[in-house]
This record gives C-alpha cells, sequence and structure tokens, in this order.
C-alpha cells in the first residue's frame, strides 16, 4: 500500500499500462525512474516523485472528446476548449487521476498539471523533478539532451530554465501557438536564473 494510492506500486502501474500503448507505458517507466532519481538529488519526497511520475501521462491517450466532456462537467476553465492534448493531458488529466484513480495528494496532481507548461513561482520542487523528468527520460535522444542531463544534475533550476528557452524555441520556430503558462514559465525562470 502506498501513502498516496489506495493500493500498491504494482497496482498503479497495472492501471495505467490499461490506459496507455506499450510505447507511452514505457516512456512513463522511464520518467518514473528518472524522478526518482531527481528527487533523491532534490530532496523531494521519492514516493510522491514515483507516483507523479508514474500517473503523468494516465491520460494522453484520450480522445478529444474525453477531454472535453470533463472541461465541461468538472466547470473548468473554458478557455481549456481552446487547446489540445498538450495541455489537456496534464491539466484535465489531474482531474481524471483524481476521479479515476482516487489520488487526492494536491502536490501530485499539480505536477501532473505543470508537467508540459510548467509554472512560474508555484512550481514547487516536485512539479519541477516531474518537469525535467518527462524532458530527461533515458529513451529521450533531441539535440542537446545530454547537455540538458548535466545543467539538470547540477541545478534542478538551471534545468527548467534550459528546457523552457528550448521548448518556447522550438514552438516559435514552428508557429505554434504557445500556452499563457508556459510564457509565464519563461518569463519567471529566465528572471529567476540569470
Amino acid at each position: 500500500m502506498t501513502k498516496y494510492f489506495n493500493g500498491t506500486i504494482t497496482d498503479l502501474e497495472a492501471k495505467i499500462s490499461e490506459k496507455l500503448s506499450d510505447y507511452r507505458y514505457q516512456h512513463v517507466l522511464r520518467v518514473r525512474d528518472y524522478a526518482v532519481k531527481l528527487a533523491k538529488a532534490n530532496d523531494v519526497d521519492v514516493d510522491k516523485a514515483e507516483v507523479a511520475a508514474l500517473v503523468h501521462d494516465y491520460a494522453k491517450e484520450r480522445s478529444d472528446n474525453d477531454f472535453l466532456k470533463v472541461i465541461e462537467t468538472q466547470h473548468m476553465d473554458p478557455d481549456l476548449i481552446n487547446w489540445g492534448n498538450y495541455v489537456w493531458h496534464g491539466i484535465v488529466g489531474a482531474e481524471m487521476i483524481r476521479n479515476e484513480l482516487g489520488i487526492v495528494d494536491e502536490d501530485i496532481l499539480t505536477a501532473v498539471r505543470q508537467h508540459t507548461t510548467g509554472a512560474g513561482a508555484s512550481m514547487n520542487k516536485l512539479s519541477q523533478v516531474i518537469f525535467m523528468a518527462d524532458y530527461l527520460e533515458l529513451g529521450r535522444d533531441f539535440k542537446g539532451v545530454e547537455e540538458a542531463r548535466t545543467i539538470t544534475d547540477q541545478s534542478l533550476a538551471q534545468g527548467i530554465k534550459y528546457q523552457i528557452v528550448h521548448t518556447l524555441a522550438r514552438l516559435i520556430h514552428k508557429e505554434t501557438p504557445i500556452y499563457p503558462k508556459s510564457l509565464e514559465t519563461y518569463n519567471y525562470w529566465v528572471k529567476k536564473e540569470k
């Protein structure tokens, strides 16, 4: 029995694997491993980090209709309908995790909400760990990932700055709309980590 889920970690893994393709589930397991490593290095509750990492993509492969239904029935910010899975699977996915898995720890749910967009000053250490573990897990092979891992090993905050700068640069290059919370993350961490 874990402190944050009504069952064992093995039970939680089974519930998550039922909702995800094997490809996505393997990513989740790698994020868990990286999150545990970062949690230990940054004095973050390892059990919380493990659960948050395991559930971070729980809703990733749901249909748009599933997300839209939750936005409506949970009376969430109506602006959310203007975004998509990249935003929804974290912010709306946290509500699915609460409702379907019975995980109610606010730190875990907030880490899920923030794992793709980050947050400004409200981003606690657990959220920072999940944000970076998702970016750096050992299956990632994008240009600069080794540099990002080295930076993050030295400073979690510098790693966050690295990630948000490079993520926004990629989105701008693709001329993709940028979710306001991502801009808030950029502005906060670039100023904070000068």
